[in-house]
């Protein structure tokens, strides 16, 4: 991580684990972040140049990675 690059770090907890969401890049002029959501052992990476879009695409990747879980078992 550059020095110029700005990380969020958000957790939610939960009766069942911790929702990690760590996200960087996303500078003011434009360029491309990444967010790294986590879930127990469940990890999604998302890239993108808008961090909310980014945010809530990396949630639902990891809300279907939960549901296949789910189903496999």
């Amino acid at each position: 991580m550059t020095p110029h690059e700005h990380l969020d770090i958000l957790y939610f907890p939960s009766e069942k684990g911790v929702l990690k969401i760590f996200s960087y890049g996303f500078s003011p002029s434009g360029a491309w972040g990444q967010v790294y959501t986590e879930y127990n052992d469940i990890t999604v990476t998302v890239k993108g140049y808008n961090r909310k879009k980014s945010i809530i695409r990396s949630l639902t990747k990891l809300n279907e990675s939960l549901l296949n879980k789910m189903e496999d078992k």
